[in-house]
């Protein structure tokens, strides 16, 4: 009877000793031995790359980029001539002829502008002042100003306009090429005539052709956003969160016209570049390397048995190039242009075009799998390394252009130029029309004007001139030498 006493006091005994130990064990669990919310808490986290300036977790604070650049934005407001029938009815206009047709009435269009210097130089879009019968400039503080045009751009659908004004705000020039996707940055300018409007986003992507320019040799090489850009922000400012303009917006994509996620800004490194050369020569000093080219894809890296999908490819050369005479050669991928890569061919067109005629650079290109380096010089649309003014590609009454790579393709050329604007001359008289392509004079064949202009002045007797016009049909001209 006294050991069963014994016993149950002993197991009772146990039983709170364990008792304890597992309350013991279960309370310096709870709240001193915290290990496995130290082993998570350890573990690097995401951080958001669109915010490296703010602190984890709060949002980044762009009022310095707005407030220090929102003054130096200008509005833009064009007039341009236009034709309107009385009727409004293709069918009355057709029936009653010009009876019901009224003279020109001017009709109204805005954009933005960005003013770079404080005695009134303004950069905007091309297309925001093309054919503009007048250009007003309206300053954040509601001054106005005549705006008179210093020089236009379509290749790259840039124009530098000047009004006469001093100590104005401006915005400084950043370098577009330091930008990294997921970078902040802000759109600055009066979308649907809202003055001063300032949207954020991030940047999405860059060097992006969008095939929105349709002009010859056009330079498309965006940076994509996502910050808000709607008609009437043409021409504004593009900035960082220093407050830096970085790029011009100049389009979005949309189905309906106005802002659906997208919007595109042309860099700030062709900007700054068109910038100087439109105030300084009042043309573009265009800077071609001679080259043909495409996107690397699968199929050609297999066809070309490349080692890696990469760089830039190139299709051929232009006889007499730059490119040519340093030994570039088709099927040579384009690596890098002075140390920057280059993935895409809006990418090369971006390094080129900082650049002007007779400038040397050097290109990394990769032919049979190795890395082989050349220096080209950049020649201009003439084929030689001369600065062109405004009037020097006139001759003969006639302006010429490059035959792009596709109108080779479809017309089975390989070379010739282009009549983009044809005046009173020779060519005119002879029966040319705006828009042939002269391919061969005197039978030799015609890789620029420096060519064509080379030939007939060496010329003794008649002047024989082949080509073709755009829908394929050929033709040839003669007429007497001299100018």
């Amino acid at each position: 009877m006294e050991t069963m006493k014994n016993f149950k006091k002993i197991s009772l005994m146990v039983v709170l000793a364990l008792s304890s130990a597992f309350i013991a064990l279960w309370a310096y669990t709870q709240y001193f031995d915290d290990s496995q919310v130290i082993s998570v808490s350890q573990n690097p986290g995401l951080t958001y790359t669109s915010m490296p300036s703010a602190p984890q977790g709060e949002a980044p604070d762009l009022t310095y980029a707005a407030e220090s650049t929102v003054h130096a934005v200008v509005h833009v407001k064009v007039m341009t001539k236009v034709n309107v029938s009385s009727y409004g009815n293709p069918f009355f206009d057709w029936f009653y002829g010009d009876r019901y047709q009224q003279q020109p009435q001017l009709r109204e269009g805005a954009g933005s502008g960005v003013i770079l210097s404080s005695d009134g130089y303004i950069v905007t879009n091309n297309h925001v002042i093309d054919d503009a019968e007048k250009v007003k400039v309206v300053l954040n503080d509601k001054r106005e100003f005549e705006a008179k045009v210093i020089g236009s751009d379509e290749t790259t659908d840039l124009a530098l306009l000047k009004i006469d004004a001093d100590n104005l705000p401006t915005i400084k020039f950043g370098n577009s090429e330091m930008l990294k996707l997921g970078e902040w940055v802000l759109a600055v300018g009066n979308p649907f005539n809202l003055t001063s409007t300032v949207t954020a986003g991030i940047v999405s992507a860059k060097g992006r052709n969008i095939g929105i320019n349709q002009a010859d040799m056009s330079i498309e090489a965006f940076i994509q956003t996502d910050a808000a850009v709607n008609p009437g922000n043409s021409g504004g400012a593009l900035v960082n969160m220093n407050g830096e303009l970085v790029g011009i917006n100049t389009a979005i994509a949309s189905q309906t016209g106005s802002y659906a996620g997208y919007s595109f800004a042309l860099p700030s490194s062709i900007v700054q570049k068109v910038v100087s050369d439109l105030k300084q020569y009042g043309r573009v000093q265009r800077a071609i390397l001679g080259v043909s080219i495409g996107d690397v894809t699968a199929k050609i890296a297999k066809d070309y048995n490349l080692d890696k999908i990469e760089g830039v490819f190139v299709g051929g050369t232009t006889p007499g190039s730059g490119a040519a005479e340093a030994g570039i050669k088709e099927g040579d991928v384009i690596l890098n242009i002075d140390d920057v890569p280059v993935n895409s061919p809006a990418q090369l067109q971006e390094q080129i075009s900082k650049h002007n005629p007779g400038d040397q650079v050097n290109v990394l290109i990769k032919r049979d799998n190795k890395p082989k380096q050349f220096k080209v010089t950049l020649r201009n649309m003439h084929g030689d390394t001369k600065i062109m003014k405004a009037d020097d590609d006139e001759f003969l009454g006639a302006k010429f252009g490059t035959v792009t790579d596709n109108e080779k393709n479809k017309l089975h050329i390989n070379h010739g130029i282009k009549i983009v604007e044809l005046n009173q001359g020779k060519l005119k008289d002879a029966g040319l029309k705006s828009g042939f392509i002269i391919t061969h004079v005197n039978k030799q064949p015609v890789n620029g004007v420096n060519d064509f202009e080379g030939t007939i002045r060496r010329a003794d007797g008649g002047i024989l001139i082949e080509g073709v016009y755009p829908n394929g049909e050929r033709a040839y001209f003669v007429f007497g030498a001299g100018n």
